[in-house]
């Protein structure tokens, strides 16, 4: 009964992420669409660390260290 029972959650999950690429394949598109306006010029290297690495390092440090500061948990002395 185990074995059944991972073939169907292994093929579920196949055809779902099947299906999921084969929706997603629009985002590969070189055409340009209408409306489409990407501005001058993309991010410098700098840039794109510091927004996609470094912010939500920093904000994860923040909110994990409010919620250190505001537990009141702890026995009072």
């Amino acid at each position: 009964m185990d074995k059944k029972n991972a073939l169907r959650a292994g093929a579920v999950a196949t055809g779902t992420t099947l299906m999921m690429l084969l929706m997603s394949s629009p985002a590969f598109a070189l055409v340009r669409d209408d409306g489409d306006d990407p501005g001058s010029s993309g991010l410098s290297v700098v840039e794109t660390l510091g927004l996609f690495v470094v912010a939500p390092i920093v904000l994860f440090a923040v909110i994990a260290g409010l919620v250190m500061v505001m537990d009141r948990s702890k026995k009072r002395a």
